[in-house]
């Protein structure tokens, strides 16, 4: 059984068809699965700034497939949410601790894909009958 640090974005990106925040996806838990193994062997790394960069694209693809729109409006608190947990991997990245590592992206991969599956729900649904909305 192999690991996965994206399983929850992976899926929403899958279910949303959204081909480029998929790819991004992939990428971004490749580069997290090499960033790991670094951590736990206690090695000086250069692929942390591999990560940091699929991290920024995997959020580029995720806000072009949300639509600037949402994400700076409805989807703000997506967004900052996204932001933080971001954050907070980098700095476990910085610190070198594995399990700060493997906490923040729990927190990543449920913030990424919540901002996802919101969006989704936005832009397919319908007003009910009488409303305004």
């Amino acid at each position: 059984m192999t690991g996965s640090f994206l399983p929850l974005t992976v899926d929403a990106a899958k279910r949303a068809d959204a081909p480029e925040v998929l790819r991004q996806a992939l990428l971004t838990d490749r580069a997290a699965a090499e960033c790991w193994t670094v951590l736990l062997a206690g090695c000086e790394f250069s692929t942390k700034r591999d990560l940091d960069a699929r991290l920024r694209k995997l959020s580029e693809a995720t806000a072009e497939h949300v639509g600037t729109r949402w994400w700076f409006a409805d989807g703000a608190g997506h967004r900052k949410r996204v932001a933080r947990a971001q954050e907070n991997l980098v700095a476990a990245i910085a610190e070198g601790d594995g399990q700060e590592f493997a906490l923040a992206f729990v927190g990543y991969d449920n913030a990424m894909a919540g901002a996802v599956v919101c969006a989704g729900i936005g832009k397919h649904r319908r007003p009910v009958e009488g409303s305004t909305a």
